[in-house]
């Protein structure tokens, strides 16, 4: 195997790791909603490896079709960060919204003295509670905001061998990253979610949908203001 591919697969394998490890959007909403969900290690498992396929595969496709219309890799990469502020603004919208939600929740299950507190709200809560109870729509909100958000590694990884015309190694280099990204995901969200397990957290059991909806939206803060 020629050297540039080896160090283009070292390449692609710490960049899938780190670009994970450093960006708190890849697994810090999973183990929220996980733990305020109350979704099963399975679920877990599925919903965390779904949206990381879309996450890489909206790049992947970004970057063929930047490839097969010779587009340059600052206009791509000028694209992505344009996705990467949607996402973030989704990622932000979705937890805030949440933690409204959660935030009511707890003060109307605390008692009927809190009732003034939800006044006119109380029967769009009601409509809300009613929704969620029917079914989860939250892996699918996550699995919008992963395939809007950006892989940014990715494709500047995919140009090069583009530029040599190696099909396989494209194909290589986007496998490696991709697999890597995702077991990285896997392994935070998972280590979270068993060790959360172990920990007594009965005195904030009633807040845990507004400190999930909180977590979300500083991630998307975090993400959007401070480059995370």
């Amino acid at each position: 195997m020629p050297h540039d591919t080896i160090l283009l697969m070292i390449t692609a394998a710490s960049l899938g790791f780190f670009h994970t490890l450093l960006g708190p959007d890849h697994y810090l909403p999973f183990i929220a909603m996980a733990k305020a969900r109350n979704w099963s290690a399975v679920k877990t498992i599925l919903i965390t490896v779904v949206c990381g396929f879309g996450h890489i595969l909206s790049s992947v496709v970004l970057g063929i079709i930047g490839i097969g219309f010779g587009l340059l890799v600052n206009k791509l990469e000028l694209f992505e960060s344009f996705r990467g502020d949607l996402a973030a603004w989704f990622l932000i919208s979705f937890g805030l919204i949440y933690f409204i939600w959660g935030a009511r929740k707890a003060f109307k299950s605390h008692g009927h003295s809190h009732n003034h507190f939800l006044g006119a709200h109380q029967s769009k809560t009601e409509t809300l509670e009613t929704s969620v109870k029917k079914g989860d729509i939250t892996p699918w909100i996550l699995f919008t905001i992963f395939v809007l958000g950006p892989c940014e590694p990715l494709i500047p990884i995919l140009m090069y061998p583009a530029a040599q015309n190696s099909t396989f190694t494209i194909i290589l280099v986007t496998f490696i990253f991709g697999a890597v990204t995702i077991l990285t995901m896997l392994g935070l969200v998972m280590t979270s979610y068993f060790g959360l397990s172990f920990l007594s957290l009965k005195n904030t059991e009633r807040y845990i949908h507004a400190i999930a909806g909180g977590t979300i939206c500083l991630c998307g803060m975090a993400i959007q203001f401070l480059g995370l």
